[in-house]
């Protein structure tokens, strides 16, 4: 799969981006595992307000998850997930400014990086030889 690595002054149009192609499986994931990132555009067209879900059977038994991206510096004690027993899922909800793309991850219980499998993208991580989710707002 082509991948283009994310530079923090990218900027892209809403909804799409060919600076990071959607991977040729994109929206094959497994049904057990159904993440979601519900997107809510302001009427000003500043900012886009962005849900993300990692459902309880992602996270196997995690008590905690944060989410760490571009949007806090990395910071994993910045976001953290709220579980959502109705759903089944960890949430959180981030205003982000609109037309840029944000790499992420979650981290579960201080000790797993886990991507989003409903990510829009993916970019390489810039250690461990992995990759990080991508959003773009």
């Amino acid at each position: 799969m082509h991948r283009i690595p994310l530079k923090s002054s990218h900027h892209c149009a809403p909804a799409a981006c060919s600076a990071f192609p959607l991977p040729a499986n994109h929206g094959e994931r497994k049904k057990e595992h159904a993440m979601a990132l519900n997107k809510k555009y302001s009427k000003k067209g500043t900012t886009c307000k962005v849900t993300f879900e990692l459902p309880f059977d992602a996270a196997a038994g995690a008590k905690k998850v944060a989410l760490a991206g571009d949007f806090n510096a990395w910071n994993t004690a910045d976001t953290l997930l709220k579980k959502n027993y109705k759903k089944k899922v960890f949430s959180a909800t981030l205003e982000l400014e609109q037309g840029r793309a944000y790499q992420f991850k979650y981290l579960i219980d201080d000790s797993r990086w886990e991507n989003d499998w409903a990510a829009d993208s993916y970019a390489p991580a810039p250690v461990g030889g992995t990759e990080n989710s991508v959003v773009i707002v």
